[in-house]
């Protein structure tokens, strides 16, 4: 894998439970509704890294970290990261919108799983889960349970892992 010390030191602490893997994956081919209710592809981010993660309103740990992967968004280079977080609840892309909007996050783009399809892709028996995917479409790191997306060291760490990669 590519990186150099990013990847060698490993996430931050703040970062926990987020592992990197020690080989790549290919991502599954999976699609997700996007706020207007369009299907759009997992491939779709291809190029970008994509920090991928499932979440639901009804997830007490889900919902508190997703101001911290806000905050992360936007502090990252949008030609370099996509910050992809999808509800993978029962609710209607209007109804992802209003909760992200009333929960602090709303510079997170509003996706929608409700056929459950991410949840089988990628084997997830609990949320938050959240998938790093490289800009080639293999995973290359997942956390399953909430982290602290927004720390300084952890919001280093992405900028770095961009600009090591040159991705």
């Amino acid at each position: 894998m590519r990186g150099g010390a990013v990847h060698d030191a490993g996430p931050p602490a703040a970062l926990a439970p987020f592992a990197l893997d020690k080989a790549p994956v290919p991502v599954p081919q999976v699609a997700f509704s996007d706020a207007k209710g369009v299907r759009k592809p997992l491939s779709a981010f291809k190029g970008k890294y994509v920090l991928l993660n499932l979440w639901a309103t009804w997830c007490g740990p889900c919902v508190k970290e997703l101001p911290a992967l806000a905050r992360l968004k936007s502090t990252l280079p949008a030609d370099k990261v996509a910050v992809v977080a999808v509800d993978v609840g029962r609710g209607t892309p209007a109804d992802a919108r209003a909760f992200l909007d009333t929960h602090d996050a709303k510079a997170l783009d509003a996706y929608l799983d409700t056929n459950i399809a991410l949840i089988r892709a990628f084997n997830a028996f609990g949320l938050p889960l959240t998938i790093l995917i490289d800009p080639q479409g293999r995973e290359i790191g997942r956390a399953v349970g909430p982290a602290k997306w927004d720390a300084p060291e952890a919001i280093d760490w992405f900028k770095n892992l961009t600009v090591a990669t040159g991705s």
